[in-house]
């Protein structure tokens, strides 16, 4: 990659971003188009996420994405928010047009295009997300959108159903789950949740109650236990990769009004992940 004057920076604003896969997504992207940007990571302390966002004004970048923990306290530092996100609570792509900054949410469209990828139709069926966090509302913007029905389960009562509420007051089909009884009667569950990043953490739903006509999903990114039991069981499995790359995709779009070579970058990202 050559660094010049005329360089755009975009990055990734997060606490820890040690993890991340984007920089090698978006580069390679940058570097096969031959477009003068580059992305970085940058450790922002959540203390220090003001003064970041500041930043992106001063140093003239593109843009940034925004992951854990400053999704939803980043959006008090911005100009503009976009509806989708506004409504979603949390911002995950933040893009500069002359030092006015707009926040958009990019997850649940990206997790969107990752199903229909796979081949996987919502329309019509039965869904169960697992999780009310940010990423949770991201999913079920859209899928409550064409599900027959949805359901939301969450341990936290409260961020369950002010969720619900939410989508409640644009969706008709939204439920809350405080326990999930019978976790065979979907025929597509979601894990939003983060079980599943450490070895030994228990499953988000009841492994031994799935059949091989139900969808297994997880917004993890890496291979999990859920979904290594539910193929044992015969389910169809989806991890989280795909959301990661067609959000990438989508903020790439947002930043440089250009479509992105997917194929190049989901190549970038197998190769990060090994």
């Amino acid at each position: 990659m050559n660094i010049t004057g005329k360089t755009r920076i975009t990055g990734l604003f997060g606490y820890p971003v040690e993890h991340t896969l984007s920089p090698a997504m978006h580069n390679a992207a940058f570097e096969h188009l031959g477009l003068d940007y580059c992305y970085l990571p940058f450790l922002v302390h959540p203390n220090s996420l003001g003064k970041a966002v500041d930043s992106i004004r001063a140093l003239s970048m593109a843009g940034v994405n925004v992951t854990v923990p400053h999704k939803e306290a980043v959006i008090s530092f911005l100009n503009d928010v976009n509806e989708e996100a506004c409504f979603i609570g949390a911002v995950n792509t933040v893009v500069n047009r002359e030092g006015r900054l707009t926040g958009y949410n990019t997850d649940g469209r990206g997790f969107m295009r990752s199903l229909e990828e796979n081949g996987i139709p919502v329309a019509g069926n039965k869904v169960l997300v697992v999780g009310a966090g940010g990423a949770s509302r991201a999913v079920g913007y859209y899928i409550s959108e064409k599900a027959a029905s949805l359901a939301i389960h969450d341990i936290d009562r409260n961020k369950l159903h002010k969720l619900v509420s939410d989508l409640s007051n644009i969706r008709k089909n939204v439920m809350a789950l405080t326990q999930i009884d019978d976790p065979a009667g979907f025929d597509i569950i979601i894990n939003a949740t983060p079980l599943g990043l450490k070895k030994g953490d228990p499953s988000p739903v009841d492994i031994s109650a799935l059949s091989p006509t139900q969808t297994v999903c997880d917004l993890i990114y890496k291979r999990t236990s859920l979904l290594d039991l539910a193929a044992q069981k015969g389910c169809r499995t989806m991890d989280g990769l795909g959301m990661l790359l067609w959000q990438g995709v989508l903020a790439f779009e947002l930043w440089t009004s250009v479509s992105p070579p997917v194929d190049i970058m989901r190549t970038a990202l197998f190769k990060a992940m090994r």
